[in-house]
């Protein structure tokens, strides 16, 4: 039996960073200063001095899925009920958001390839948690 796919799935990656110039800046010498203490390990893994990876760039053209990026901030306006420890990946289908990688998940990664990896395995196998908006 096919599922209905009427609603397309997104991919949201949510940082444990607010946005803006003056926040990202700040997280930008942060990580270059203290990178054991910056509280975001999406960002620590993804991003390098000069922007997004080229690596994980390219990983996520690869997917068969949209993405989506949000900072913490924008995700509390999107989603004032969510309480979801941060940085997260979930799946957005219609107004379902479904959790996908959690921030434990996420920590544990060493470097970009073995949260590659991750994303790989859980998009292929990985048990989603429901989020009741």
């Amino acid at each position: 039996m096919e599922e209905n796919r009427d609603e397309e799935e997104i991919l949201l990656f949510v940082y444990n960073a607010d946005s803006g110039v003056f926040r990202e800046l700040k997280d930008y010498v942060h990580k270059a200063v203290l990178p054991s203490t910056y509280d975001c390990s999406l960002c620590a893994l993804t991003y390098g001095s000069t922007g997004m990876k080229k690596r994980w760039k390219n990983f996520l053209k690869e997917l068969d899925v949209s993405v989506e990026f949000l900072h913490r901030d924008e995700m509390t306006k999107k989603y004032p009920a969510l309480a979801v420890r941060l940085p997260a990946v979930f799946i957005k289908s219609g107004q379902s958001l479904n959790l996908l990688i959690t921030a434990g998940e996420i920590g544990l990664s060493k470097d970009l390839e073995e949260l590659m990896d991750l994303l790989t395995y859980k998009l292929k196998h990985g048990t989603v948690m429901e989020i009741v908006q």
